[in-house]
């Protein structure tokens, strides 16, 4: 059971992963047997690859995908089988897609979540130990405000994550608010301090 869970979400990734990189789906039916002439070879029609019953024009991705490539054996074949022998979506289709459409929405709130908590700069040395940082681009977020770094507990997570944190302005949420105490997200219920770092100090060092 957990093996074809992880099966159907791996797939579902991929998929994902292939509609955002911009191949094309492309528009009619192919038997497995025309799919199999599309592997990328000389004098071969395209570079196809089927997944969650969808097929992808990778003709662009063609040095991961085509001969010699690491994804090589991925193309022309069908990856999963989610139509009937008339082209009708399967029930194991109609599962999928809901679990991709879970998925893009975890991902939605894990980038909300990464814009609200950028991650923190970090370095360890075995002769000075831990240092976290924050800028403007600290996580890879561009943004105007830089932050002091906390730790993040995360609900479900046993451990936690270190994060910049804005400190002046409204609450995330509630930009638009007038009435706030001007801490920006200090006060969030899932953040702490690191011991022995001043509060409101844009760096953190953790001696050995």
């Amino acid at each position: 059971m957990w093996r074809g869970a992880a099966v159907a979400a791996a797939l579902c990734l991929g998929a994902a992963w292939l509609l955002g990189r911009g191949f094309e789906p492309r528009g009619r039916l192919l038997s497995a047997a025309e799919l199999r002439r599309h592997r990328g070879a000389e004098g071969e029609p395209g570079l196809y690859l089927a997944l969650l019953g969808r097929v992808f024009d990778v003709q662009s991705g063609r040095k991961h995908y085509g001969p010699g490539g690491a994804y090589e054996g991925l193309a022309g074949k069908l990856v999963g089988r989610f139509y009937d022998e008339n082209g009708a979506p399967t029930e194991a289709l109609r599962q999928a897609e809901a679990a991709m459409e879970e998925g893009l929405k975890l991902k939605a709130e894990s980038d909300r979540r990464k814009e609200q908590f950028p991650p923190c700069n970090s370095e360890w040395s075995s002769a000075k130990g831990s240092r976290f940082w924050c800028s403007r681009q600290s996580g890879g977020v561009n943004r105007d405000w830089i932050g002091v770094p906390r730790k993040l507990y995360t609900p479900g997570s046993r451990g936690t994550q270190c994060v910049c944190v804005r400190t002046t302005g409204p609450p995330w949420g509630q930009l638009d608010s007038t009435e706030h105490s001007d801490r920006g997200d200090l006060d969030n219920p899932h953040l702490e301090e690191y011991d022995g770092c001043h509060p409101l100090a844009e760096q953190c060092v953790l001696n050995v």
